[in-house]
């Protein structure tokens, strides 16, 4: 079993050093959908992947290796709304087997919506649509009561206007817990993967590869968990250098272009791969999860109005065998934010009450 899990590693390691030179940043790749945080208990704790171990299944989607049991017979529902006609989300559906492991299903879609034709002198004729879609499947098992792995096998089709395009990718992950389950951590590779039929012949564009890792820990006697995110290990320097913002301006006094310190530089780099979330649990039934993503502050703050920029919150109910979450993503100030919904209901407790 130990052998297993080192070879596994091994796998990962290899995945993450053959990829990471040429790992891509925003707007840089094909099939970005893959990246975008469907569950709503992730985006509320600021982040896109959680190393939480609780049998929650609208993590497995990001985390594979947190499929487990406990899931069995379990399905959930992610919605995203963003605006009237921009939407995206996920099914999902899980199942165990004996000695095989446990599996969880999910089909990913967005839709972009309505779009019109028009050519250079404006003049519109008709409409067109786009959306993307991903068939996962996903298969997590345990090798020790403390250690764990899974993966998800994707199979990933676009269509923009008359474009189309189709993939094929595979997320890695291992995770650690603790036998009180007060800590656990994840190390994960999402997308590693190839475009096979690409939108314009000989154009082929590389997949949203990322390489995360995760911690996250609850205090023994209060109801509190904090989550830590490492986002982006193949990649140091997140930085974007805006030519507009006040930051990179003249100084009006010295007429010398301003700038940070070393120092000021080096946690500015940090901090953008570092996501912070916390939840708080009220009777075992209510939860309430705020989160703070430092990069997403940068990057969509106004100068003049930074607000709750990078701030996300939320909230979960459980009863019986119902889970419902909610959560808000801030991204700019005077914008149309997204709304998160998540719904999952065990079916096998369902049945169970029933006989």
């Amino acid at each position: 079993m130990q052998y297993l899990l080192r070879l596994f590693f091994i796998i990962l390691l290899s995945g993450i050093f053959a990829l990471s030179s040429i790992a891509q940043i925003g707007g840089r790749s094909t099939f970005g959908f893959l990246d975008r945080t469907n569950s709503a208990r992730v985006a509320s704790m600021g982040g896109n992947i959680l190393a939480v171990n609780d049998d929650d299944i609208s993590l497995a989607l990001t985390n594979p290796s947190l499929i487990s049991a406990g899931m069995n017979n379990t399905l959930a529902l992610d919605f995203v709304s963003l605006r009237s006609a921009y939407s995206y989300g996920d099914v999902m559906y899980s199942k165990t087997f004996n000695k095989v492991g446990s599996f969880v299903g999910t089909f990913q879609f967005i839709n972009y919506g309505k779009f019109t034709y028009a050519d250079m002198a404006g003049n519109t004729s008709g409409e067109f649509g786009a959306s993307e879609y991903a068939l996962n499947i996903g298969w997590g098992r345990k090798l020790s009561p403390h250690f764990s792995i899974g993966a998800n096998g994707k199979l990933i089709y676009s269509q923009l206007e008359s474009y189309r395009s189709f993939g094929l990718a595979v997320d890695v992950a291992g995770s650690y817990t603790t036998t009180d389950d007060i800590f656990s951590a994840s190390l994960i590779a999402r997308n590693i993967g190839v475009q096979i039929v690409t939108y314009i012949p000989g154009t082929r564009d590389p997949l949203p590869f990322v390489m995360q890792a995760g911690l996250a820990t609850r205090l023994r006697h209060i109801p509190v968990r904090f989550s830590l995110l490492y986002n982006n290990i193949e990649k140091w320097d997140l930085t974007y250098t805006d030519p507009l913002s006040p930051d990179n301006q003249v100084d009006p006094i010295t007429q010398q272009p301003k700038s940070k310190s070393e120092i000021g530089i080096f946690a500015d780099k940090l901090m953008r791969h570092i996501v912070l979330g916390t939840e708080i649990t009220i009777a075992k039934v209510f939860a309430i999860r705020l989160g703070y993503n430092y990069r997403t502050r940068q990057e969509m703050k106004l100068p003049d109005r930074t607000a709750l920029s990078g701030f996300t919150y939320g909230f979960g109910l459980r009863i019986k065998m119902f889970t419902l979450s909610y959560a808000r993503a801030t991204y700019m100030t005077g914008t149309f934010n997204p709304n998160y919904f998540s719904f999952a209901v065990n079916l096998g407790q369902f049945s169970k009450k029933k006989e």
